[in-house]
């Protein structure tokens, strides 16, 4: 079996996983605030990565000389992932996919301040044809542009810086180092800010098997994605990563009833188109670099 075919199998598992997680967070929705969503998401997925680590001897990997840059980095990813969260039980939830796929256009222009990276006339167009998308999906005014709208667009904007701190460190980290720290810090978040008030709703039958759910979708998911990062370029893996758009929209439909709104599906289109032209331009220039090597 070819590398390309098997990043596509690992593909199709984050896309189940990604989808499971947010038909978990909307049955989660209105029942559990977001920061409690996260403590027990951590709260399931640190103990099966230290469990994976510790069996792999991965975790020797781990140190401390990265602590700050850990920190900063999921200081952005749990303020992201809580605003998905509570855009998922506010909004269509194909509307939430279209505005999360403005992520890699958001990184693509926050690289310069981050990466130090320059842009290209074709990246300035992606992330102008990329924002024509956002329009679409939103149509902004007084009437549409509500409180989980907002949540969705943010969540993007916080994944992007996410992403980027994240290339960062994977230069120098290990991938087992990212992952511990990632869920270590955020069960401290989730606790501060689940706690803060004394109140901490515990889980029970009907909240337990979804926030379980939540936690093993969430690590399946990334695993899924990294690996058949590994297996393939990303401009043969990302492109597949969209088919969670339609995906979500018939979950949407089928399961909540949610209206298949042709503009949100025209501008996730326009979206799509967007980053493809991103990770074109993104090749090209990887390709002239090495030839001038």
């Amino acid at each position: 079996m070819s590398p390309t075919i098997k990043a596509a199998f690992w593909m199709v598992g984050a896309i189940l996983s990604f989808t499971t997680m947010a038909i978990a967070g909307r049955q989660l929705g209105g029942i559990l605030d977001t920061f409690e969503i996260m403590l027990y998401r951590s709260l399931t997925g640190l103990p099966i990565v230290l469990v994976i680590a510790t069996l792999t001897g991965s975790i020797a990997t781990v140190g401390t000389s990265k602590a700050g840059a850990h920190l900063v980095r999921n200081v952005f990813h749990f303020t992201g992932q809580n605003l998905w969260f509570a855009a998922i039980a506010l909004i269509p939830l194909a509307q939430v996919f279209a505005l999360e796929f403005t992520s890699p256009i958001w990184a693509m222009l926050l690289t310069p301040l981050i990466l130090r990276e320059r842009l290209t006339a074709m990246n300035l167009l992606a992330g102008a044809i990329g924002f024509a998308g956002i329009l679409l999906v939103t149509r902004p005014s007084a009437s549409t542009l509500d409180i989980g709208t907002l949540a969705a667009a943010g969540a993007a904007i916080f994944f992007a810086i996410t992403n980027l701190l994240t290339r960062k460190l994977t230069r120098t980290q290990s991938l087992t180092e990212i992952l511990v720290y990632l869920t270590a810090t955020q069960v401290v978040f989730g606790l501060v800010c689940a706690g803060y008030d004394g109140d901490i709703a515990l889980p029970d039958l009907q909240t337990g098997p979804w926030l379980v759910l939540i936690g093993i979708a969430g690590l399946c998911a990334h695993l899924c994605l990294t690996t058949a990062l590994t297996l393939a370029l990303a401009t043969i893996v990302m492109p597949m990563d969209f088919a969670r758009l339609p995906l979500i929209a018939v979950v949407g439909w089928a399961v909540y009833g949610e209206a298949l709104e042709l503009a949100v599906l025209a501008g996730a289109a326009i979206i799509i188109c967007a980053n493809l032209l991103n990770l074109r331009a993104s090749a090209g220039n990887r390709a002239g670099n090495i030839a001038k090597m």
